[in-house]
């Protein structure tokens, strides 16, 4: 297998949607910063427990949505389509 195919989509990837990556990643990096810094102020920890709290919360809060709505996905509820 090349890489030609991946490298191709994500050159298609980034030129449609390079201003919303862009966003995402400003809004990713701020979030780690503003956790971080609310970890620091009410709890008092240092620096580098605030920013793995920062950064891995995120990722198990991910992979838990991940799960919730494949779950969701699953069922089927009078409601939905």
């Amino acid at each position: 297998m090349t890489m030609k195919p991946l490298l191709s989509k994500i050159k298609s990837v980034y030129k449609h949607q390079s201003d919303s990556l862009i966003r995402t990643i400003i809004y990713t990096i701020g979030h780690f910063f503003i956790a971080a810094s609310c970890v620091m102020y009410f709890t008092g920890a240092s620096l580098y427990l605030a920013l793995t709290d920062a950064i891995i919360e995120p990722i198990l809060n991910g992979f838990w949505y991940y799960l919730l709505d494949r779950f969701w996905a699953s069922k089927k509820f009078p409601y939905s389509k």
